[in-house]
């Protein structure tokens, strides 16, 4: 469990932390092995017996003060009593993981009889959309292949197609074998039959380690349904227009109802691979497409806002119903063509799922992507809590999850992988803040409980008895971080103290939010004022500028933070995060598929990698078994200044090995294999949540627009991004003008 705070020492109080112009929060990924620091969890058992504060429920921790009989609670300092059994546990204070460390993960005990709980194996249903092209079918084959080698043995596999009729397979018999139902085009229309009397459940879960080669034969039958078989289908006759044909809506929802009959019995969690080649125009949950051609200058209407919120709720529902009936959907979009992820992406990241969107089948990535994620731990049925002391408390909470209807800071996470992490901001219980009780520290703790599938292979001895040979086992079990943090004496302190990356979350998942609330335009101007602001704060309490003859004089205004280094990197982030995709304007030609898939990868991403996205890492290479700089500005000059013949750019999606023109041309290209950028790409692509794509270009010679773009410090902020000397200079003169009619 990684937590990284937007400072390492809080502000004192409300005034303190306001006058900062910082935000104040934390980013927490739960599911990490390791915290920031890279340090492992204290494992170990009977986390049911872990002592609980009688006033705010907080846990047992080494923050706490322990006697023979009580403890005081280190969150609220509430005196507890131990019981007999405890009392015995902390005698021998070693044996225990809560007195080792402030950072544990211990087993919990299960509901249910030892039968059930080894009837719970993984469920995997691909569901395929034939409304499309042989090229798009191909991909998806090869994305299932993939996906077939990834699955642990005893996993169970079920093939299902959309169009304007639905397919199951049966591939448990000789020959794989298709029944299909068609669907309804009435928009409020359902399945004329229950898919459980098509093929009964059972019948259609495969187990992988039998039927893999019957499963394979099945893909192989998949062709897209004919304009003709659509036409006819969708009963509009041989001479009539063909209005699609895609009924993903409808599919979805019976796939789910299908599958959920048998949540706590045959499963866990069952996921669903969605492949779409286009938007649903078919049925209940089609979506109109036509309202990405409008003409929104014309009605004065802002472009980005009107396509940036759902036009249904239909797909807001259905995952509420997923996540009932135990189903994470991962949907898979493959195409150029709109297809409203807008109205769709509620399916996914509200049932836990991920978004993935590819542009084309020639260079997609999605079978390695598919493979990866598949390959990687998750967790599952997840319940995340977050406790403060009692003179601060979480603020709002963003990422992908579930709030509980019924108790505050408590979020459901139906799936989780070691990369999803989610941001709080905090606010002051009082006015006071933590002044009055300088001895006593601000506490933070996090509470992560959720399950995890132990394949047969990882039982120990004990556990394994022979009628549960080849099963899977439920562990619950939960993981507790409890942190402690200094208070800030003065605000110079609280400046030393930022974690600039932590801050870069926090503003990416508010300025997420403001654009689909109120728009793009308004979610670039928070971001302006914010740095406006703060820049103003820092050089109030530096003393760095004086009134001459009651005005202010633009040379003393320091906006690059040149006292303090923590600060330095803010202007570029938000710079960059101006010009990055998320916050573009429409009419740049940013399509808003592609914008709804950017908010739902950075709003799970930790810091690190979200800086990656924002900011890419530019570093240059003398040889490519030798680097030269380690980090560059992402402008021409530094390339020229530079004087190195090597590029690599690290944009987290992409990664770019660039040769310059002046290049010498005996250095190989590409880079050897066994060389040392070589090995620094290949360590990259297997730390990522994502495949990224691996680009090579030889200065001169090749298309070097890809790498170009990258090149954002020359570019205008506001307008079409055409290169010009202006850029973030320009930036910097427009934050000092803004700063000086702020200060006035």
């Amino acid at each position: 469990m990684a937590v990284r705070a937007t400072v390492s020492r809080f502000p004192k109080n409300e005034d303190e932390q306001e006058s900062s112009g910082l935000p104040w929060g934390v980013t927490v990924t739960p599911f990490a092995s390791k915290d920031e620091n890279g340090l492992s969890p204290v494992y170990g058992s009977n986390g049911d017996l872990l002592p609980r504060c009688e006033d705010c429920y907080a846990y047992f921790n080494t923050y706490c003060e322990l006697d023979q009989w009580a403890w005081n609670c280190s969150l609220c300092g509430t005196l507890n009593g131990l019981t007999s059994q405890a009392i015995m546990r902390y005698s021998h204070p070693r044996s225990c993981a809560e007195t080792m460390s402030s950072f544990i993960d211990l087993e919990l005990s299960m509901e249910g009889s030892e039968e059930e709980m080894m009837q719970a194996r993984p469920v995997y249903v691909a569901a395929v959309d034939l409304s499309s092209s042989e090229e798009f079918l191909e991909l998806t084959k090869s994305a299932l292949q993939a996906a077939l080698e990834a699955l642990a043995p005893g996993s169970l596999f079920g093939l299902a197609t959309f169009s304007h009729k639905m397919g199951l397979y049966d591939v448990q018999g000789p020959i794989p074998v298709v029944k299909n139902v068609f669907i309804s085009p009435d928009t409020e229309g359902t399945l004329p039959i229950e898919l459980e009397d098509v093929m009964p459940l059972l019948q259609f879960l495969a187990p992988v380690e039998t039927c893999k080669d019957r499963i394979t034969a099945a893909l192989d039958t998949l062709r897209p349904t004919t304009s003709w078989e659509r036409t006819t289908g969708a009963g509009q006759g041989l001479e009539g227009v063909l209005m699609g044909g895609r009924g993903f809506g409808v599919a979805m929802e019976a796939l789910v109802k299908y599958i959920g009959s048998e949540y706590g019995n045959t499963f866990a969690l069952a996921r669903v691979f969605a492949f779409m080649s286009g938007p649903p125009d078919y049925g209940a949950g089609q979506l109109d497409t036509k309202r990405y051609g409008e003409q929104y200058a014309s009605k004065g209407e802002d472009a980005d806002r009107a396509l940036l919120p759902e036009q249904t709720p239909f797909y807001k529902d259905l995952a509420v119903v997923a996540v009932q009936a135990g189903v994470c959907v991962d949907v898979f979009a493959v195409t150029n063509e709109y297809t409203d992820l807008a109205s769709l992406k509620f399916l996914s990241i509200e049932s836990g799922g991920s978004l993935f969107l590819y542009s084309n089948t020639d260079d997609s990535t999605l079978p390695q992507d598919m493979y990866r994620m598949l390959s990687r731990p998750y967790a599952f049925g997840c319940i995340l809590r977050l406790r403060t002391s009692s003179e601060f408390k979480p603020g709002h909470s963003y990422g992908h999850f579930f709030p509980d209807p019924q108790y505050e800071n408590v979020q459901h996470i139906i799936c989780c992988d070691s990369f999803a992490s989610y941001a709080y901001d905090f606010d002051f219980t009082s006015a006071t803040g933590f002044s009055r009780y300088a001895s006593e520290q601000p506490v933070l703790q996090i509470a992560f409980q959720y399950t995890v599938v132990v394949p047969p292979e990882e039982l120990s001895a004990s556990r394994l008895v022979s009628s549960s040979r080849g099963k899977h086992l439920l562990e619950r079990r939960l993981r507790i971080r409890t942190l402690q943090f200094g208070t800030a004496r003065n605000m110079n302190e609280l400046y030393d103290s930022v974690d600039p990356e932590a801050v870069l979350s926090i503003l990416v998942h508010k300025v997420i939010l403001a654009s689909l609330e109120q728009g793009v335009r308004e979610g670039r101007m928070l971001l302006h004022d914010w740095l406006v602001i703060l820049t103003a704060q820092y050089n109030d309490a530096s003393k760095i500028v004086q009134f001459k003859n009651g005005g202010l004089i633009a040379s003393q205004i320091d906006v690059a933070f040149s006292q303090c280094p923590q600060l330095q990197p803010l202007p570029r982030l938000v710079f960059a995060l101006l010009r990055n995709p998320l916050l573009r304007f429409h009419e740049e030609g940013v399509h808003p598929d592609y914008r709804i898939y950017l908010q739902c990868l950075c709003s799970a991403l930790e810091p690190g990698s979200l800086h990656r996205v924002i900011y890419p890492v530019l570093m240059s290479y003398s040889t490519p078994d030798k680097q030269a700089y380690p980090r560059h500005s992402l402008s021409r000059a530094a390339l020229i200044t530079s004087g190195s013949p090597i590029f690599f750019l690290d944009a987290f999606t992409a990664l770019i090995v660039f040769y310059s023109s002046t290049a010498d041309p005996t250095l190989p290209f590409p880079p050897p294999q066994d060389c040392l950028l070589r090995s620094t790409i290949n360590k990259l692509k297997q730390e990522r949540s994502i495949t990224p794509k691996l680009i090579f270009i030889r200065g001169g010679q090749d298309d070097a627009s890809a790498f170009e773009n990258y090149l954002i410090e020359e570019q205008d902020v506001d307008g079409s991004g055409f290169t010009s000397v202006t850029g973030f200079v320009s930036f910097l003169e427009d934050v000092t003008q803004s700063v000086m009619e702020y200060m006035k």
